[in-house]
């Protein structure tokens, strides 16, 4: 402690449970769900390993290895779970495999996690509740805390969690690696379950949601152990970059009044230089891969905005070019609106609305609110400020972050004055 005070026994457990938590929840887990597919299962049996923890590590301090420890009652539980639990013509295949978890003891710890993650991002597994799954089975976090994070109900959240952990039981999806023909498909949902967690956590960016405040560096962390795990997968590289790049400038994203600052008004002084470095060195080593794909070209994009800390200004064609190749992988219209944008900068404000205008008829353009914020920019850019205004009504009303809706009114408002 910084006062000098000596810790407690029993604070001394409590920072020891924290830290092997942190460190292994999700490896534990998966170890515990590699033969049974029981996911529920085996977070009870941690749960209640980590409160014998609580209650013996006082006494008797805290053992060199906490992770075995812990392993070593969970399978204790689990144990002791089934053998009351099976009474059938099953018994003796469970009774074998807990005969097999003694071998299993003398191999340490091994590497499960990966086969987790795929195993939340089974095409069986309903999309939405593939991200919230591997924040509670990899990370621990309880479903409140992800209910909070994806502003869905406690209640709700939880039937979806177990619905979805009964699935993996009940259809026996194995918690593997899938073989190099299944690899991309499945690696793909994993990567999307990993991002949506930390645009979750991004769209929290004053941190007022302590619920939230940390999940987008959860969500960088699943990231960091899929590129430490499968460091020839160029698009895990790519994802991670791409996180890296955007977490960079989260310091940024607000003044010191808590006003919202556009990324071309942003101080690059402000971004984490350290995190800039480490992206960019994540996609030099994508490029030698033989693939391309969405993250490494959505990290790429980024790259070509914080050359700005260099040149003092972005690399607009760069940035062009590479929604250009987006929008043709991925026909989103995500995509679309941001080469628009690029287009306007670097071939004036009408090429950038003729190109908004090509893609205004897209029903998944009506309700996203950067569209019709590019969309007003551009106008007012043309004088056309009665469009703009209404342009910008629009996205303020689509709006939930408060400081981008004070930015929006604020260029809605300067419109009017303009015309007076």
């Amino acid at each position: 402690m910084g006062d000098g005070r000596r810790l407690s026994p029993a604070d001394q457990a409590a920072q020891a449970a924290e830290a092997a938590a942190r460190r292994s929840y999700g490896r534990l887990v998966a170890i515990l769900a590699a033969r049974t597919r029981d996911v529920a299962g085996a977070e009870d049996a941690l749960s209640e390993a980590f409160a014998s923890a609580l209650a013996s590590w006082p006494a008797t301090g805290v053992p060199r290895n906490p992770e075995a420890w812990l392993l070593t009652v969970a399978r204790r539980r689990r144990v002791d779970a089934i053998r009351r639990r099976v009474v059938d013509e099953e018994a003796a295949a469970h009774l074998q495999w807990l005969a097999d978890l003694a071998d299993d003891a003398s191999d340490g710890l091994p590497e499960r996690r990966l086969e987790l993650l795929f195993a939340c991002a089974h095409p069986a597994i309903p999309q939405g509740v593939r991200a919230p799954l591997m924040l509670q089975g990899v990370l621990g976090f309880d479903a409140a805390t992800i209910a909070s994070a994806f502003l869905v109900a406690p209640a709700a959240m939880a039937q979806r969690l177990v619905r979805a952990k009964a699935k993996i039981r009940e259809a026996g999806i194995g918690l593997v690696v899938p073989g190099a023909a299944d690899l991309a498909p499945r690696l793909d949902a994993v990567l999307d379950a990993i991002y949506a967690a930390y645009a979750e956590g991004w769209s929290d960016a004053e941190g007022a949601d302590p619920r939230r405040r940390n999940l987008a560096e959860e969500a960088i962390w699943l990231g960091r152990l899929v590129a430490a795990l499968l460091p020839e997968q160029a698009e895990a590289l790519g994802l991670l970059a791409l996180m890296l790049h955007a977490h960079a400038r989260r310091h940024a994203r607000r003044d010191a009044a808590g006003d919202y600052v556009p990324l071309a008004q942003q101080d690059p002084a402000r971004w984490d230089a350290a995190l800039i470095d480490e992206a960019e060195d994540l996609l030099r080593r994508a490029s030698r891969q033989p693939a391309t794909g969405r993250f490494q070209l959505e990290a790429a994009v980024q790259s070509a905005h914080c050359i700005r800390r260099i040149t003092g200004s972005a690399d607009w064609p760069a940035v062009l070019a590479l929604y250009d190749a987006l929008h043709a992988l991925t026909g989103s219209p995500v995509a679309a609106v941001n080469r628009a944008v690029a287009l306007a900068e670097t071939a004036g404000a009408q090429e950038g609305l003729a190109a908004l205008d090509a893609v205004a008829a897209d029903p998944r353009l009506q309700d996203y609110q950067p569209y019709w914020a590019a969309r007003a920019d551009l106008l007012a850019r043309r004088g056309a400020r009665p469009a703009a205004r209404d342009a910008y009504q629009r996205a303020i009303g689509l709006e939930r972050d408060a400081a981008v809706r004070r930015f929006l009114q604020a260029r809605c408002e300067a419109l009017g004055a303009l015309q007076r």
